[in-house]
């Protein structure tokens, strides 16, 4: 890669990395597994940087690869899942006033099918058209609507009678 494109990527990365660690950690719900997932996607990032730079949305780019990159996590064995450490880390709260709301919309998010909670957190956090939805997953409008409704029909059954909650997890 040439020095003014390493820079330029370098920029865009660092610049970007808050909200590709944000949406994958959306996806899987874990925020170790968030960041090898953003580690994996600017690698592939960095490979087809001259491509990516040329999109006409490269955000738009960006957060395919996240996506794609964490659906494919989801397809392979458990092999790729274990992890291998002395002792279990302490999981600590988020900061903020809705940390237990947010808390029990990730653990039903994180029980949902992982292509309806792409679908979810892209339609619903990121607010993006079903079109542009249907474009990053490869699949057709109808498809999205789908996996939309299947979503938050899982959804509603995970949080059972409680009273609604936002979707705005910051």
């Amino acid at each position: 890669m040439r020095a003014g494109d390493e820079q330029a990527y370098t920029e865009y990365v660092t610049g970007r990395l808050p909200a590709l660690r944000r949406i994958a950690y959306l996806l899987c719900g874990d925020p170790h597994r968030a960041d090898d997932i953003v580690q994996t996607a600017i690698t592939r990032l960095y490979v087809h940087w001259r491509k990516a730079a040329a999109a006409d949305n490269l955000d738009a780019y960006v957060r395919a690869i996240v996506v794609r990159t964490f659906l494919n996590e989801q397809r392979r064995g458990w092999l790729s899942r274990v992890r291998l450490v002395a002792e279990t880390p302490a999981r600590t709260a988020p900061p903020g006033p809705d940390v237990e709301v947010r808390e029990v919309l990730h653990a039903a998010l994180a029980r949902v099918p992982a292509r309806q909670r792409a679908v979810l957190v892209l339609r619903f956090l990121y607010d993006q058209p079903v079109a542009e939805v249907a474009r990053l997953l490869g699949c057709s409008a109808g498809n999205v609507k789908s996996l939309t409704s299947n979503g938050l029909a899982a959804l509603r059954r995970q949080l059972g009678e409680r009273p609604a909650v936002s979707l705005g997890m910051e």
